[in-house]
């Protein structure tokens, strides 16, 4: 018989054994994941303004291809523009991509403007769809300062106008100087990102400086654009065996079998762009404002200002990811303490309407409305305003109220007031007022525990009489 050390030591082997087939398995099955998603071109979607949220979306999903193996990201794209920060730190995150990015300007009616064109232009393979266009990627000035008002050269020959080759020396500069600085570090960049790519230059500089845009056709004719593609399976079919530049490098690409994965934004990008909207945010600051006025005017009430506390941090975390105009921020500020004044010191709605007043003006000019994106939201405004007026109203109407009410306090109060006789002798004794003893007389004899009715005061001694004999 075999004893029971060997069967335990062949237990041992046992279980060795299928660990081992098992953990094989799981290699072999993540080997062929591997292998799978090596398969895969992965397409992530710009559609609306270049923001923060989707700066991050679009940084995130590139790694996320890199890690999965893809062998083409395809960055879908209908852009009014954005914000230059967060094109830089996307132009960045494709430019150093292991992974050969592939933009595609669709459907119909798309467009790639402003920051769009940069983004199309750092891509290693531009695409359009036909009846889309791209341009228009002249910088706007943050603060406020309009648009670019453009100034001629006098000096340029009128008989040059026609030339294509003094176009760029005769393009007029801004009047703006710190607009100048903004359009050569445009152009700068631009001219740049066409060099790595071998796209047409002086058209992006062209976009730049003058605003010009192109069709998708145009584009492909003027080496702005790759080709055009209906589709994205015809983009793959198009895109197989082309050459692209990838970590300065030719690159040949191997599109023929590969399948599309969609990639949408997680709840953290979602979040963050709602967090990022300017009129949310200037919401939170409000809602998180008024929270905390009316924690203050109720103490213990906790959850005015628990909700008060967190919309004002994520209104401010907001702003700190947007670019904003710090005149309009101060007067928002100062609307907010003419509110609070209003509260603490009742002026009959005057401190709360100049109040109201200053808030909207300081939306209007917090966020530049030429930046696409930015723009602020008229209803979003009118209803902060009616907010801000219907809260200084409250505030008036109570303090009117309080204006016109019989006085409740001091001596005013026991003028009237109903009392209990302690003890009496003669014409005068203790009375019990409003959970007070009183010293008092009367012209008359009265009984303890008697009702009396105080009728006058003098100094600290009240001038009663019964209450049946009152009136």
């Amino acid at each position: 018989m075999q004893s029971r050390s060997a069967r335990g030591h062949s237990y041992f082997w046992r279980i060795i054994s299928l660990m081992a087939v098992a953990l094989g398995l799981f290699g072999l099955a993540l080997q062929a994941e591997i292998d799978g998603n090596a398969g895969h071109a992965l397409v992530l979607e710009l559609d609306g303004a270049v923001s923060p949220a989707t700066a991050d979306y679009l940084i995130r999903g590139i790694e996320t291809a890199h890690e999965d193996g893809a062998g083409l990201i395809i960055l879908r794209m209908d852009t009014p523009g954005g914000l230059v920060t967060s094109t830089r730190d996307i132009n960045r995150a494709i430019l150093n991509s292991p992974v050969p990015v592939a933009t595609f300007v669709s459907p119909s009616g798309a467009r790639a403007a402003s920051a769009g064109t940069f983004i199309m232009y750092a891509s290693h393979l531009a695409v359009m769809a036909p009846g889309t266009s791209v341009g228009a990627a002249t910088p706007v000035s943050l603060g406020g300062g309009g648009g670019l008002p453009f100034q001629d050269d006098p000096a340029a020959d009128d008989d040059d106008a026609t030339d294509p080759e003094n176009e760029a020396r005769r393009s007029p500069e801004p009047s703006n100087p710190g607009m100048v600085k903004a359009i050569n570090d445009a152009v700068a960049q631009i001219r740049t990102l066409a060099e790595i790519h071998g796209r047409n230059a002086d058209w992006g500089e062209r976009a730049v400086r003058d605003a010009a845009t192109l069709t998708a056709s145009a584009a492909v004719a003027e080496n702005v654009a790759d080709f055009t593609a209906r589709d994205l399976t015809e983009l793959l079919d198009l895109a197989h065996g082309r050459v692209v530049q990838l970590d300065g490098e030719d690159f040949v690409l191997d599109t023929e079998h590969l399948s599309i994965v969609m990639l949408e934004p997680d709840w953290r990008t979602q979040l963050l762009s709602i967090i990022a909207d300017p009129n949310v945010a200037l919401f939170l600051m409000i809602i998180g404002f008024y929270g905390i006025v009316f924690e203050l005017l109720n103490p213990g009430a906790l959850f005015p200002g628990t909700i008060g506390g967190i919309s004002l941090i994520l209104g401010m975390f907001a702003l700190s990811i947007l670019p904003f105009n710090l005149a309009g921020l101060a007067l928002i500020g100062l609307g907010l303490l003419l509110v609070l004044a209003e509260a603490f010191s009742p002026s009959f709605g005057i401190l709360g309407i100049g109040g109201a007043v200053a808030i909207v003006t300081g939306g209007l000019f917090l966020f530049d409305s030429e930046v696409p994106g930015l723009e602020p939201s008229i209803p979003a405004l009118a209803a902060i305003a009616i907010t801000s007026l219907g809260f200084s109203l409250l505030i008036a109407r109570l303090g009117w109220k309080v204006h016109k009410r019989k006085v409740t306090t001091g001596s005013a109060d026991l003028i009237g007031a109903k009392a209990v006789v302690q003890d009496w002798s003669a014409e005068k004794g203790h009375v019990f007022v409003h959970g007070e003893r009183w010293n008092a007389r009367a012209d008359h004899t009265l009984e303890k525990g008697e009702d009396v009715i105080v009728t006058g005061i003098d100094g600290l001694v009240l001038k009663v009489i019964p209450t049946n004999r009152n009136g």
